[in-house]
């Protein structure tokens, strides 16, 4: 349970919908699972050590393996309390983790992030305009954890063939010798006036 016992209604309301719309937008290219308000029905680990994040994203693969995991945040709840109960063991996970602020809250989270060493794949703001929830990606780490594109794309296969290729070339010209090219026309002319 989230250090933050008692969330106000009104921002509980809005972290949930948040979420609802991540898992919305998500489900293109994940298996999902979510865990709005105090319900724990998507877990990642097992036993005592289980953790039960906002969103869980698995592949939709075969395998179903651990992608990535979500947490939401609000006003109220970007705090030092809340990174050293939640986002230090989600960042532990050997999957990216995704933190979702307030607008207003990025620096803060930001600093949380960076003062207790805090490994965070991506960190994004949101805002709402009406009744229309906007999000911004803010921080991207260099080392973001790879995840597979969604079946039905060549780039990666055309990607590995590449580099097969270039390895493969670089195997033959270290392993044979240079020979010596044939001199052309003019430099034959100019080899015999010498």
């Amino acid at each position: 349970m989230s250090p933050i016992l008692v969330r106000p209604v009104r921002e509980q309301l809005e972290h949930d919908r948040i979420i609802r719309l991540l898992l919305v937008k998500s489900r293109r290219r994940y298996d999902a699972g979510m865990n709005p308000g105090t319900e724990q029905n998507a877990a990642v680990g097992s036993g005592t050590s289980s953790v039960y994040p906002d969103l869980v994203l698995f592949s939709q693969e075969r395998g179903h393996r651990l992608q990535a995991v979500v947490e939401v945040e609000t006003g109220e709840s970007v705090n030092h309390l809340e990174a050293l109960a939640q986002w230090a063991n989600f960042a532990k996970l050997k999957a990216a983790f995704h933190l979702y602020v307030p607008s207003g809250m990025v620096e803060v989270a930001r600093r949380l992030c960076e003062d207790n060493q805090i490994h965070v794949s991506e960190i994004w703001s949101y805002h709402s305009v009406g009744d229309e929830v906007r999000f911004t990606l803010v921080h991207r780490t260099r080392e973001v954890v790879a995840v597979p594109k969604p079946r039905g794309t060549a780039a990666p296969v055309r990607a590995k063939v590449r580099a097969g290729a270039a390895k493969k070339r670089t195997a033959r010209s270290s392993t044979k010798p240079r020979s010596r090219a044939k001199p052309t026309k003019k430099r034959a002319r100019t080899q015999r006036r010498k």
